[in-house]
């Protein structure tokens, strides 16, 4: 009587709420006691462990990787201000990610299509369950991957993303406000714009709309470029900017975490594949190709109109060629990588010399010059140099006639623009109205690291 009653409830709550069923009956319930079969997830060691591998190279990316590059480029006295943001944002933006960000990306369609459900929440269907007996992981779709070890890999440019936006207002923005800005800037605009792209019914992915974005142009790098040139209009230039010398002061830190992100990059670019397969390989070579035309691009524009390339130059190159591929790299070939990072170098320094020049905000480490403009240059490109002999059946660009798919690139562009502008907008005005945005100009002259964190980077110097 007892194995009857078990599986009547089993039965009914398995109606009321399957998630509810995975995450708890089946433990106290096995397969077995209610005589129905419940097959072992099918693990695929080698995708596992290249999503395992790329997990912690993007994490990479954000400390020691990008925290060096933007360290690097601050003056001495924000050092620690910056290298605390990225940080930190590793520690509270995995955790956002991990209770209801990862669900509302990923989650079923609510609002019509516009934002994942609560599916996830709290890793529901995540976590470890039983399956003919045993614990095992749920795999995330025909990957053969586990599912957690997926959003933990999707965590990583929850990581980044807000971090990249860190080097617009650098050296004068409180702390406690970056920290409210970037969680609700991850809930409202990120977790909506991966939905849109990233999703199965996302209205960027599939559909009249379709856009390529293999590894986050528009998710990662058009969204947080854009946000960061409206922090740094609206929090206003530096004190002295304009006025005085600001010259990085460490190049040699700049220098290893270029190096740093380009390896990580790897991981960011080909890990999008999710698995270790010949779309990865491309990516993989696609990425680096478009790095290295990316660095000759910058510091060869820089050798023909300043008479000298320069290591900060040779770095950005290789940055703006990395963020350019970013969405190709699943869809054109290496060749055409280089292209992309050729067209990067030189499209990023003409965005962060002359473009910045002309209109004079403060984008304190060049933001929205390499990751907006870098980013939405490769959207674009991606539907020129589309090509089905990377991307299957179907994938084509303007090279191959299809001017729809360059259409839906610019849509996609567009889309990502409005919504993190406006998304950012209200956010940065809800944040000032709680907290201010801007520390006072005691503490800009004094050094975040001393004002907001009572430490100081070079105790000797």
């Amino acid at each position: 009587m007892n194995r009857i009653a078990a599986l009547v409830v089993c039965t009914v709550l398995s109606c009321l709420s399957p998630s509810l069923l995975d995450a708890g009956i089946e433990e106290t319930v096995s397969p077995q006691s209610a005589d129905v079969a419940v097959p072992l997830p099918q693990i695929d060691a080698a995708h596992t462990t290249w999503m395992l591998v790329s997990s912690a190279l993007v994490l990479m990316m954000t400390a020691p990787g990008l925290a060096l590059f933007y360290g690097g480029l601050v003056r001495k006295k924000n050092i620690l201000g910056v290298m605390m943001q990225c940080i930190f944002l590793m520690g509270v933006m995995s955790v956002v990610w991990a209770l209801w960000g990862f669900s509302l990306a990923f989650g079923t369609d609510v609002l019509g299509g516009f934002v994942g459900g609560n599916d996830y929440f709290l890793m529901d269907g995540l976590l470890m369950q039983l399956y003919e007996g045993e614990p095992a992981a749920p795999v995330w779709g025909e990957t053969g991957v586990p599912a957690m070890i997926f959003m933990v890999f999707q965590g990583m440019f929850f990581i980044i993303t807000p971090a990249l936006i860190c080097g617009a207002y650098a050296e004068r923005m409180k702390f406690s406000s970056m920290v409210l800005f970037s969680v609700l800037w991850g809930t409202v605009v990120y977790c909506p714009l991966a939905h849109w792209v990233w999703s199965d019914n996302g209205w960027l992915f599939t559909g009249k709309y379709e856009a390529y974005d293999f590894a986050g142009g528009t998710v990662v790098h058009i969204s947080s470029g854009v946000s960061a040139l409206l922090c740094a209009i609206l929090l206003g230039p530096r004190i002295g900017f304009g006025s005085e010398p600001m010259p990085p002061h460490n190049l040699t830190y700049t220098c290893i975490g270029t190096a740093l992100l380009w390896v990580g990059w790897f991981g960011f670019n080909a890990g999008s594949a999710v698995g270790a397969n010949s779309a990865a390989a491309n990516a993989f070579v696609a990425t680096h190709l478009a790095a290295a035309a990316g660095v000759v691009a910058w510091a060869g524009m820089e050798w023909l109109t300043r008479g000298k390339p320069s290591v900060l130059g040779a770095c950005s190159g290789a940055v703006a060629g990395l963020v350019c591929i970013t969405p190709a790299c699943g869809v054109v070939n290496p060749l055409s990588g280089i292209l992309l990072g050729l067209s990067a170098g030189v499209f990023c320094f003409y965005a962060c010399t002359t473009l910045k020049s002309k209109f004079g905000y403060d984008d304190s480490l060049d933001a929205f010059g390499v990751h907006g403009m870098g980013g939405a240059l490769g959207a674009l490109l991606t539907g020129v140099f589309a090509s089905s002999s990377v991307g299957g059946a179907g994938v084509s660009g303007l090279m191959d006639g299809n001017v729809d798919q360059f259409l839906n690139q610019v849509i996609s562009v567009v889309a990502a623009t409005v919504w993190a502008l406006v998304g950012s907008l209200v956010l940065l005005k809800v944040v000032d109205a709680m907290l201010g945005l801007r520390v006072s100009e005691d503490q800009e002259i004094q050094g975040l690291d001393l004002s907001q964190h009572g430490e100081e980077g070079y105790i000797f110097l």
